[in-house]
């Protein structure tokens, strides 16, 4: 047993990293009960339209998705609310905030945003994890919580990107499994080819203005409205 008197400080120090990345797994896990797994982000009407159809498109499709939606959108946004909480700034939280939830092209990915948001904070607020301050809007979405409690966890600005863009590639292939023919190994398959790319979206990500915010997904908004009257469907609208 050691005797140094600056062990025990050491110990505590060096967990502090761990204990963070330990928080980052346990808000990007599929067994979060959220809901996630209950919307396919307009997937199941491009599998009905025949947009996508096997390995190939799909890929194409999400690295589509990434490279226009989650980049300029979610991504470069969960940056600046966690620099916002950070400085516990409430009014930039807000206004971010509403704005992601402006920049939603249909009422199913408003709802998807804002159920989640709401669910993740009752697990929360169970948890006894919500902030004390005013900080936090009332009705805020799912990308303002996860900002929240990844800063809280003392999770870097990157590596909460990188588990939230992971989060949503493990939900897509969810939604493809069950939906497309489609089995686990070519899902393994996706994910050596798209882990690279959730790399490089970080980075743009963080490098864009925010002049530069803003979805570029015609073709995804389209298939989420047309989710909303489909008439067989497995996930919610």
């Amino acid at each position: 047993m050691s005797t140094d008197p600056q062990a025990p400080a050491a110990a505590v120090a060096g967990q502090g990293g761990d204990l963070a990345l330990l928080g980052l797994l346990q808000l990007v896990s599929p067994a979060l009960p959220i809901g996630a797994f209950a919307w396919s982000q307009g997937l199941e009407s491009a599998f009905e339209l025949d947009w996508v159809r096997d390995e190939e498109s799909l890929h194409a499709w999400l690295s589509g998705v990434l490279e226009d939606g989650l980049s300029r959108c979610e991504l470069p946004v969960l940056a600046r609310q966690h620099a916002a909480f950070l400085a516990q700034d409430g009014e930039a939280v807000a206004g971010w905030d509403a704005w992601l939830a402006a920049s939603r092209e249909t009422r199913e990915l408003a709802e998807e945003d804002r159920r989640l948001g709401a669910a993740l904070r009752r697990l929360l607020d169970s948890l006894e994890l919500l902030p004390a301050s005013s900080v936090l809007p009332a009705s805020a979405g799912y990308v303002t919580l996860f900002a929240w409690l990844a800063q809280a966890r003392g999770v870097s600005p990157r590596q909460a990107l990188l588990g939230f863009a992971w989060a949503w590639l493990e939900n897509q292939l969810a939604v493809a499994c069950k939906a497309l023919p489609l089995g686990h190994t070519a899902a393994q398959r996706l994910v050596e080819r798209l882990r690279p790319e959730l790399v490089v979206a970080v980075d743009r990500a963080l490098a864009f203005t925010d002049d530069e915010l803003g979805p570029l997904l015609p073709g995804l908004a389209l298939a989420s409205a047309q989710h909303e009257t489909q008439y067989s469907r497995l996930f919610r609208s």
